[in-house]
């Protein structure tokens, strides 16, 4: 069995991600890490970066090699609001 290890930034503790082979896809490994935090696709997206080499990565077929580290991010689907705010005059 191969592993990736995983955590928010904002969190100390790794969690871990099982798998078969040598790597994991990008894609897999985000459903992945969402299914397990119950987190929803249509809420947000998740930014991976190599925790030793701060290298982001951002195509869902790149291949992350097994017994890594990354750091996850979650990032907003449609951006940032706008504040939406009427004023009567």
């Amino acid at each position: 069995m191969s592993c990736v290890h995983y955590k928010f930034s904002s969190i100390l503790d790794y969690n871990t991600v099982t798998f078969d082979g040598l790597h994991i896809t990008l894609g897999e490994l985000k459903k992945q890490i969402m299914a397990r935090e119950r987190l929803k696709a249509t809420d947000c997206d998740l930014q991976i970066t190599n925790a030793q080499t701060r290298e982001e990565y951002t195509d869902d077929e790149a291949h992350i090699p097994k017994h890594s580290s990354v750091i996850v991010r979650r990032t907003p689907i449609g951006g940032v609001k706008p504040a939406s705010r009427t004023f009567i005059v």
